[in-house]
């Protein structure tokens, strides 16, 4: 469904020793918004839900919602590292368009509600 290659998954480690809760979740949603329509969202969660789809990548745990998965699926995330800092990268085969901050997308199938950047 979704790769989180390892590089990402050690950093999103790294940002869960900083929380104060143990056994969290990483939630991958996708929301309306954004230059094209939809944004990807990407947070920490302790509870699984009944309209949520759970799996692991290299340890860890990942919760997707059950309506967000058709649009997240076949997406990899991955973290990159340069001069000016690093950030996560989305790579989402399902998009058809995508604005310049790249943080904003849409799909054939669903377009969102696009905002202004």
């Amino acid at each position: 469904m979704i790769i989180i290659t390892e590089t990402a998954v050690s950093q999103i480690n790294e940002m869960m020793k900083e929380e104060e809760s143990a056994n969290l979740f990483l939630r991958v949603a996708v929301k309306g918004g954004g230059c094209s329509g939809l944004s990807y969202g990407m947070g920490f969660e302790q509870e699984k839900s009944d309209d949520d789809i759970e799996f692991e990548q290299h340890g860890l745990k990942v919760l997707v919602n059950k309506s967000d998965a058709p649009i997240l699926n076949g997406v990899k995330i991955d973290f990159k590292q340069n001069m000016m800092g690093g950030g996560f990268t989305i790579d989402n085969p399902n998009a058809i368009a995508t604005c310049g901050c790249g943080s904003s997308f849409r799909t054939a199938t669903n377009e969102g509600t696009p905002e202004e950047c």
